[in-house]
């Protein structure tokens, strides 16, 4: 699965900024491709209102 950050973590929690950093993501517009599975789906769950995501 394709993820972008589009919006920007400064205001952020904490451990918010810390899955964002554990996907590959610190600035706006960052694409990462990540694997399919569950430990991703719940990282993506934490951060919904901060990415996109294509399958």
């Amino acid at each position: 699965m394709k993820i972008k950050l589009v919006k920007s973590l400064i205001g952020s929690k904490k451990d918010q900024i810390a899955t964002a950093h554990a996907l590959g993501l610190k600035k706006i517009g960052d694409v990462t491709e990540q694997p399919d599975n569950p430990q991703t789906k719940g990282k993506v769950a934490k951060i919904i209102h901060l990415i996109e995501v294509e399958a």
